[in-house]
């Protein structure tokens, strides 16, 4: 076994190899196992311990003290945790236990008006109440607090020590003195629990990235405090909800800027925004009394276009509060979630209406609006940007009985009120927009508490997710590839909420403030490498996208280009109020005339010559001998799946079709003695139908099988007299030669029938994949799906072995060169979808990969149109909507960029005024802060202003060369 430099490990194995050689050695275990005894105090104390020996398990090295440098050195680190040396082993002990005592006055020196008594702190809280077996048998430092002792809780466990406030005539109270020490305490008259504020800032944040509640929260404390006995800890649960929401309201207010006015927030005031997004006064500066649309002639007209996505949570339900008359409402109003009071008069007045829908049933949401008693919100919904997915303040609103109209009405309008100034243009997202914004218009005029400016052009958008769940026509209509000045966005940026159950309303609405609030700052610091991202893929986006509408552009002829550029246009000019003219993004497919038009069409065409009694019938007799041609091909192929191996039923099922489709073969040939004379000769041994199976090349060859000999004379392999089974010689030699005409024309029409079934059954496949395939999330949905999948297959099997046999005759009947132009020969790589169908968002989408039937000639209404021309055209606006887009995306990125600087400095100039202002009141405090806040966002200013440029001055050097 090779050893040493020879044996090669991966490089994340190295540090578990060394870890193991080391564990082998027990030279960590060792020590981590060890506790001895220094035989000196860091003081160089070298007589024998009387007063104790300590060692601190939190300073580095754990070193020991003799009980005077315990306080000394512990004097501003009065959390750490120590242990006595008892004379076998260090014993869990406390810093109180060692005479360490906080003083908060003096410069922590012992007041020189101090009373030698306790009664400042005491009677305004209660104590903990320990059932008699919930008591330990055993006696020791922690559970025996000294006297006169507070409850100190910080991120380091629960700790009892003592306090002493200053007493001096001029003190500040006890709760004031306290909390400029670093102390929060849990009550204001006389307290006894007192909470730190970096543990305050640790559970926060807990909270925020872990979603630690406040019970898991302060059990762990309990366990880092004792991990024998945690349940002996006082327990400061609820005195933890209660002060956390008070600290969280208190940051907030100092993070936007409250301790430096003295103003109280109003709405919406406590919440961020985002900073890539058109904020007129903010990052977009107008001069004078001019308007956005005076700002920049040459500038498109989308440019200050503020777009939402909106969306519903279910998962943030709340229960019906206990007792609603206690709860304390701290921040209603001030921050995301809408005021409690305006929000429920407008509920009171909203009409529940419930509008039939003309596209697909929604399924979630109909379930969500099943009322469910024991829940005062089944959850909450809202509204975001949809570019960079930042929550907009004041626009979220809880649901009580799923997602209604009523609800994200109220949404949507306090949404577009917040930083909106002269902004005449949004599109929303919604997964129902086609449904929603129908009467949204109506619904706002006709409320009390909803506003929206008649300026304000709404354009709905569905996201690209959900589209596909809606109706085909609803792509086009909807989806962000077809939106004027969007950019390449998806329109699913709205992401899940953590929200809990058990909470009060108020505690739980300041909560989702709080979590949104903290989102929208985590965007906005990293806005920049945000927009990096977006101005990359930009880049890469035009690149293709040009290329691929290039290739068809430059094949295109230059009066269809125009032809068709003056069609979008139109389209785009009246999407508003008509959705339905973006279906000019859509194919007009009309089918192409099928085997019974033909078949009319002859009909009334022999019955206008007054034809021969032999021959008024005879289109329908050819038609009828198609039609079983297509049975013995279906019969076929059935008989073939279920090879050697079947079941009774299936034998039984099989012998009736046989039965049926004989006797119909018996009528055709009688009828065959009338049509073609008496040259023909019912009693001919025709040779056995020879049919070509087109199978999906997955598909297990056993499955298809040779029939046995006992099959031979199966009605499935009987040839029936057709003129093309008969040749044109023959037809020639019964009198039949004007019946070969008739058949190529029925033929024709069976041909375009079956293309016409292919092109869709290869549709429904690919969206099978894109829809059930893809998204099932279990092994059921997965098997389920794929069942689909293959039946679906197996029509497209079905059509193509038709085809191939209709192909095939038609040969015998002699066609022209047109017929063999047209209806080529079918081969299986060519049964694939189209990817413009199949996959409408990939990107250079091109007519050369595409199979020769889908540009099959057909009927479009008019003589000099064709499916070829009508194919193109669509693909060319496809192409020509994606670099669009791209282009669109990269202008918006680069005002962004502008816009997020600007952001940042308005920011930093904002604080700079709080700064000097605090400066002339004498307030060094404030100004400290200030102009800490001033130099972060001037920071993130320059940090991206930077970047922007040295992004965009590399790409103009990589395009020069």
């Amino acid at each position: 076994m090779p050893t040493g430099p020879c044996l090669a490990l991966p490089r994340n194995h190295r540090p578990f190899s060394q870890f193991g050689r080391q564990l082998l050695g027990k030279t960590f275990l060792t020590m981590l196992t060890s506790q001895t005894k220094a035989h000196s105090c860091l003081c160089n104390y070298q007589k024998p311990w009387r007063d104790g020996v300590y060692k601190c398990q939190d300073c580095l090295g754990e070193p020991l003290y003799c009980t005077g440098c315990c306080r000394s050195q512990h004097h501003h680190n009065p959390f750490h945790w120590i242990s006595q040396w008892n004379g076998q082993f260090f014993e869990q002990s406390c810093l109180a236990q060692a005479g360490l005592v906080i003083h908060l006055g003096h410069d922590g020196k012992q007041c020189p008006a101090l009373a030698d008594r306790w009664d400042l702190f005491e009677g305004d809280e209660h104590e903990d109440q320990l059932e008699p077996e919930d008591l330990p048998f055993v006696s020791g430092p922690e559970f025996q607090p000294k006297e006169n002792t507070m409850v100190i809780i910080d991120k380091s466990g629960v700790h009892r020590l003592e306090i002493r406030c200053c007493d001096c005539p001029n003190a500040l109270s006890p709760d004031i003195q306290m909390f400029r020490h670093g102390f929060f305490p849990a009550s204001f008259n006389r307290p006894k629990t007192a909470f730190t504020f970096r543990v305050l800032d640790d559970f926060l944040l807990d909270n925020l990235e872990c979603g630690t509640s406040a019970m898991n929260y302060y059990s762990k404390l309990r366990r880092m405090t004792s991990s024998m006995f945690p349940h002996l800890v006082p327990d400061r649960y609820r005195e933890l909800m209660r002060v956390a929401r008070q600290w969280r309201q208190l940051k907030t207010m100092k993070w936007h800027g409250f301790g430096h006015r003295s103003d109280i927030p109003s709405t919406g005031e406590l919440a961020l925004f985002c900073p890539a997004c058109p904020q007129p006064g903010i990052n977009v500066l107008v001069a004078g009394d001019e308007s956005l649309d005076d700002d920049d002639k040459n500038s498109p007209s989308w440019k200050y276009t503020r777009s939402f996505v909106m969306d519903g949570n279910f998962k943030a339900e709340h229960l019906h509060p206990i007792k609603p008359f206690d709860e304390v409402w701290l921040s209603d109003g001030l921050g995301f979630m809408v005021g409690k009071d305006r929000y429920k008069m407008h509920l009171a007045e909203a009409a529940d209406m419930v509008e039939k829908s003309s596209c697909n049933n929604h399924r979630a949401v109909n379930q969500a609006n099943a009322a469910r008693h024991k829940l005062e919100s089944t959850g909450i919904g809202g509204v975001a940007c949809a570019r960079h997915g930042c929550f907009v303040p004041h626009s979220m609103v809880d649901f009580q009985k799923g997602e209604r109209q009523m609800n994200m009405d109220y949404a949507l309008c306090e949404a577009a009120r917040h930083n909106m100034e002269g902004i005449s243009r949004a599109v929303t997202f919604y997964d129902i927009n086609c449904q929603y914004n129908k009467h949204f218009r109506a619904r706002v005029d006709a409320s009390r508490f909803l506003e929206m400016t008649q300026d304000l052009t709404i354009i709905p958008g569905i996201g690209l997710w959900h589209v596909h769940g809606h109706q085909d026509s609803c792509y086009v209509r909807y989806a962000s590839n077809f939106i004027d000045g969007i950019g390449r966005i998806d329109g699913e940026i709205m992401e899940t909420l953590w929200a809990p159950r058990g909470m009060s309303s108020p505690h739980r609405q300041e909560c989702l403030d709080y979590q949104m609030n903290d989102s929208n700052f985590c965007k906005m610091i990293r806005m920049k490498r945000t927009l990096c991202r977006k101005y990359k893929l930009a880049m890469n986006g035009i690149t293709e996208s040009g290329k691929a509408f290039d290739r068809l552009d430059e094949a295109a002829p230059a009066h269809l280009k125009t032809e068709w550029s003056a069609r979008e246009r139109r389209a785009q000019s009246s999407r508003l109020n008509d959705p339905e003219a973006m279906d000019e993004y859509e194919i007009n497919i009309k089918k192409a005339p099928s085997r019974k038009e033909i078949e009319l069409r002859l009909l009334e065409e022999g019955s206008a010559r007054n034809a021969a009694p032999s021959r008024r019938s005879v289109a329908t007799w050819i038609s009828t001998g198609l039609a079983i041609e297509e049975a013995q091909i279906a019969l076929l192929i059935e008989v073939r799946r279920m090879g050697k191996r079947s079941t009774e039923t299936q034998r039984l099922d099989i012998a009736r079709q046989r039965d049926r489709l004989q006797g119909q073969i018996d009528g055709f040939t009688q009828s065959a003695l009338t049509h073609l004379g008496e040259g023909f000769d019912a009693d001919d041994d025709p040779d056995d139908l020879n049919v070509d199976i087109l199978d999906d090349l997955d598909d297990d060859p056993a499955d298809f099988s040779k029939t046995s000999d006992a099959w031979t004379n199966s009605p499935e392999l009987t040839v029936i007299p057709l003129p093309s089974n008969l040749g044109v010689d023959r037809c020639r030699h019964c009198m039949a030669e004007d019946l070969i005409p008739l058949e190529m024309s029925l033929r024709e029409g069976q041909a375009n029938d079956t293309l016409h079934n292919l092109r869709i059954h290869l549709c429904n496949k690919a969206v099978l994949f894109r829809t059930a395939v893809r998204q099932a999330k279990s092994q059921a949905l997965k098997t389920r799906a794929w069942s689909q999948v293959t039946s679906v297959q197996q029509a497209v099997s079905l059509h193509a072995s038709i085809y191939t046999k209709t192909r095939k005759q038609m040969m015998k009947l002699e066609p022209g060169q047109d017929q063999l132009q047209k209806f080529k020969p079918l081969l299986r790589e060519q049964l694939k979808i189209s990817t413009a169908v199949g996959d409408p968002n990939a990107r250079g989408q091109r007519n050369e990969s595409l199979a020769w039937f889908w540009s099959v000639e057909v009927d479009l209404g008019g003589p000099d149109q064709s499916w070829n021309e009508e194919f193109y055209r669509v693909h060319w606006l496809r192409a020509k909507a994606l670099r669009d887009r791209w282009k669109e995306e990269m202008t918006l990125v680069q005002l962004e960029m502008d816009w997020t600087c600007h952001y940042f400095s308005w920011r930093a100039t904002q604080w700079g005024d709080r700064m000097r202002e605090s400066l002339e009141k004498r307030l060094p405090g404030h100004a400290c802060y200030s102009g800490r806040q001033s130099q972060m966002y001037s920071l993130l200013a320059q940090d991206a202003q930077a970047a922007f440029q040295d992004l965009q001055s590399v790409s103009i050097e990589t395009g020069d060369e």
